[in-house]
């Protein structure tokens, strides 16, 4: 990836993020705490696949952790003690087959270039999870979001929560959950939801039936 582009993807990042970096922290706190932390064993190497400035991987807890992106800024906003993989996750990843227990990706699996990457990076998902490993997905659904899914310069690849559901199978995963109205659509822009209220939120599925428009997919490697 040239310098060009690695200084438009950070300076993306920054114009994206920035102003709402600490709400930011204070949502995913809530949400690793009350929901994903649960998924992911302590004792276990979890990957946060396009983990921008760190909201889960930071507040996540296990033995170990690794952070894949390629915006060469990442590094800047991880703690101490995550490891930071700078690669184009379409490639061969520098983790040894079996060597992952939980894979965590959220809003990243549609900035991929094309269903191809895609496709590349869940192969290298499924290679690098051991027997019994999960991956966990959560991403911007395009069924209830025709029109406001473009609103991102580089949104690429459309998926719904079956479209993906279908890409996991075909790979070799095994669904044990899929889930398509989770979390509200951005926290990039517009409302912001009062930390206290996620709580709450995550307690009451029947919210999300009215106010999700992320899907939730949970696999496991068989």
């Amino acid at each position: 990836m040239n310098d060009v582009l690695q200084a438009e993807l950070t300076a993306t990042y920054d114009r994206r993020f920035a102003e709402r970096s600490d709400y930011r922290r204070r949502v995913w706190a809530i949400l690793v705490r009350e929901f994903f932390q649960s998924l992911i064993p302590e004792h276990g190497t979890v990957l946060d696949l396009g983990c921008g400035w760190g909201e889960f991987v930071n507040q996540i807890r296990a033995r170990r952790r690794f952070g894949m992106d390629l915006n060469p800024s990442c590094p800047d906003h991880l703690e101490e003690g995550v490891t930071f993989l700078h690669q184009d996750c379409a490639q061969r990843w520098n983790l040894d087959d079996n060597s992952l227990e939980a894979i965590f990706t959220s809003n990243f699996l549609e900035h991929l270039a094309t269903k191809a990457a895609l496709q590349a990076t869940l192969t290298e998902a499924f290679r690098c999870l051991r027997p019994g490993g999960r991956i966990i997905c959560l991403g911007p659904n395009i069924k209830y979001l025709p029109g406001a899914y473009w609103d991102f310069w580089d949104h690429f690849v459309p998926l719904t929560d079956l479209s993906l559901k279908e890409g996991l199978e075909l790979i070799g995963f095994r669904v044990e959950r899929c889930v398509d109205r989770f979390l509200p659509y951005t926290m990039a822009t517009g409302f912001r939801w009062p930390p206290r209220t996620v709580s709450l939120y995550l307690r009451l599925p029947l919210l999300w039936r009215w106010i999700g428009k992320q899907f939730l997919l949970i696999a496991v490697k068989p």
